[in-house]
């Protein structure tokens, strides 16, 4: 069976690790992805730019023109192929928007649902879509341990956090694509990633590269006073992507419903912090607080039962290798 695979935020740090797994041992399949980067660099799928299987355009998401010529791509080819897939990846993530609704709405929401929308116009079988942890707010754990899709949230309002926005958001692009799912109108689903990371992220903000970063130059770490009590799963992208590739191979796990993917390997963020600065060789870091964030779940721990049960995935790089490989890349630049 040939595929061709539509991806939106192709350099994303999920897109960019999307096209390996693709086109890895001489795949047939064809990509055809595109890009605005608000977030990556096209150097992030330098290694796969000059592939033939691979097609890439620095459209924008929110761009009507440049959407329909996208569009009128993927028409041109559909009949050629078995099975035609989109994967919308495109979104604002970055902490820094959080709390800022007009940047994040045009994209993960309007944005997603136009893509969803295409995906029908020209007869695509799969839409996946890739949600956030971030929709289970202050309901993140339970006494059981993991969070499990169907719990019901519990989240913060406007009143607590602006954040939430961010949330709110990505929990109605589930209804999206539940209801296509419902209408007959195209196979799908949700994943609900939790913190994912990756040893090509470009932004230093994110918990990982922060914490490296700050203890290679100042061999101190300042953190958010919430951090004395935080705990997290890290998950890395190797083992999101391979997630989504599950999902898309797997016709009767598309049924509008949601996953979470995560790892079991909860670890507190000072723990991470000593941890990366005794990969580091740093003796005794420094741990200052400053600052503290409003609605900041303690723990984020979720059920992965749902997508072990109906496909095969099953997270491979644990926390130890991911980090290492983090450290030797961020070094090295």
């Amino acid at each position: 069976m040939r595929k061709l695979y539509a991806i939106s935020g192709v350099t994303g740090m999920t897109g960019n690790e999307l096209v390996r797994q693709i086109l890895v041992n001489g795949s047939k399949d064809h990509i055809l992805g595109f890009d605005n980067f608000y977030a990556s660099s096209i150097e992030t799928v330098s290694d796969h730019i000059h592939d033939e299987r691979f097609e890439f355009f620095e459209y924008d998401l929110n761009n009507k023109e440049q959407m329909q010529d996208f569009e009128n791509r993927i028409k041109a080819v559909v009949s050629v192929y078995d099975e035609v897939i989109y994967i919308n990846c495109a979104a604002v993530v970055h902490t820094e928007h959080f709390y800022h609704v007009y940047e994040t709405f045009a994209t993960n929401v309007e944005g997603m649902n136009d893509f969803l929308q295409q995906a029908v116009r020209v007869g695509a079988h799969k839409y996946i879509n890739c949600s956030t942890s971030e929709v289970y707010s202050m309901n993140s754990w339970n006494e059981n341990g993991g969070v499990k899709e169907n719990d019901y949230l519990t989240m913060s309002t406007a009143e607590h956090s602006q954040r939430t926005s961010y949330a709110a958001g990505k929990l109605i692009t589930e209804f999206f694509i539940k209801d296509a799912v419902n209408e007959g109108k195209i196979k799908g689903c949700s994943i609900r990633f939790a913190n994912v990371y990756s040893k090509d992220e470009r932004y230093p903000k994110h918990i990982i590269p922060f914490i490296i970063n700050s203890l290679r130059d100042n061999g101190k770490v300042v953190l958010l006073e919430n951090s004395k009590k935080n705990k997290r799963t890290f998950l890395n992208n190797y083992d999101s992507c391979s997630a989504v590739l599950a999902l898309g191979s797997s016709d009767s796990a598309l049924d509008g419903t949601i996953y979470n993917v995560a790892t079991d390997e909860e670890i507190s963020i000072i723990e991470l912090v000593n941890l990366c600065a005794a990969k580091m060789g740093v003796e005794n870091p420094v741990i200052e607080f400053s600052g503290y964030r409003e609605s900041d779940p303690e723990r984020r721990l979720l059920s992965t039962e749902k997508i072990r049960t109906r496909t095969s995935w099953k997270p491979l790089v644990n926390l130890d290798k991911g980090l290492d490989e983090c450290i030797k890349n961020y070094l090295k630049r």
